[in-house]
């Protein structure tokens, strides 16, 4: 991620193709809307939510998103986003709904094995109750096919059944973007209206939009540990460990999430600009360059989905 950031290369990278993948997203996103009663777009404050967010914008104006915004706390995200998130969904008029895996915890319906084990994996249960209690038939998220293997399987409209569980074999055809949206009851769809979209796209379109980010995404200081292939942030809740060497880097982070999964990777890129250059020279996905839950097997990402996760 330390490539040289020539504005030459910026200025000769085409982003025409921007305009069909936006199309996309904004049909989709009006597709949701017309195909499903009680639908919801998963809003966590991260880069893909809010090129969602700027979508559904464009499809529907400010103030007349027909539907809610969802956001499952694990208690352990990153306080920039988290502020960034409320301060998106209020200049939006966008109505944002909240549920924490720590009301799930003081429910006795997640049990962590011990108090410093990650909550992330235990997003799943809090968004399973989440979906019983306000009946959602829909969940729009942002998820990417590039990310990661088990998300490549996906679908657009990505069928669950009456347990909220994800079956690659029981996917439905999506040809000529039709889209067969038929549920019993108790069902509902994953929608990901940017599946075709590439951490590249991302940044381009961030750049063509001028869509504000919290600057997590961009570079800073950090005190950081090399651990495992990975610079893992030096906080309260990931300290360093017995003869690490706590070190102040030029970090940047690719993706946001729970502060004891997700690491930065080391960058000076300021700008959405400098980030394109970047990301045109590496040859790791931003899962794979960031995230600690995604390094405990080469199935995690699709045993978490089977489990009802994002």
């Amino acid at each position: 991620m330390n490539a040289m950031t020539d504005p030459h290369h910026f200025e000769r990278l085409s982003n025409q193709h921007l305009d069909a993948l936006e199309e996309e997203t904004i049909f989709i996103l009006r597709e949701v809307a017309a195909a499903f009663e009680r639908p919801t777009l998963l809003f966590s404050g991260g880069k893909d939510s809010l090129v969602m967010l700027k979508c559904a914008e464009k499809a529907f104006g400010a103030g007349r998103i027909p539907y809610p915004l969802l956001m499952i706390d694990t208690g352990h995200n990153f306080h920039e986003v988290t502020d960034f998130r409320d301060f998106r969904a209020k200049e939006l008029g966008a109505e944002l709904i909240v549920r924490s895996v720590e009301d799930s915890m003081a429910r006795g319906t997640v049990r962590l094995a011990h108090p410093g084990e990650s909550r992330n994996v235990h997003q799943s249960v809090t968004l399973l109750e989440a979906i019983e209690e306000f009946r959602f038939d829909a969940l729009i998220g942002g998820a990417r096919r590039d990310e990661e293997k088990a998300r490549a399987k996906e679908r657009i409209f990505s069928h669950r059944d009456s347990f909220g569980q994800w079956q690659p074999k029981a996917q439905r055809p999506e040809l000529w973007t039709l889209f067969n949206t038929r549920l019993q009851p108790g069902e509902h769809f994953r929608v990901f209206p940017i599946s075709n979209w590439t951490e590249l796209d991302v940044w381009q379109y961030i750049e063509r939009e001028k869509i504000a980010l919290p600057s997590l995404y961009y570079t800073h200081k950090r005190n950081v540990v090399e651990r495992k292939g990975l610079l893992v942030p030096v906080t309260e809740l990931t300290p360093p460990k017995d003869g690490e060497v706590v070190e102040s880097r030029d970090v940047r982070f690719r993706t946001v999430g729970d502060i004891t999964c997700t690491c930065p990777v080391e960058s000076t890129a300021a700008t959405a600009a400098d980030i394109v250059i970047e990301t045109l020279s590496a040859d790791v996905s931003e899962r794979g360059a960031t995230r600690m839950d995604d390094k405990t097997s080469e199935a995690s990402m699709e045993k978490r989905k089977k489990d009802g996760y994002f």
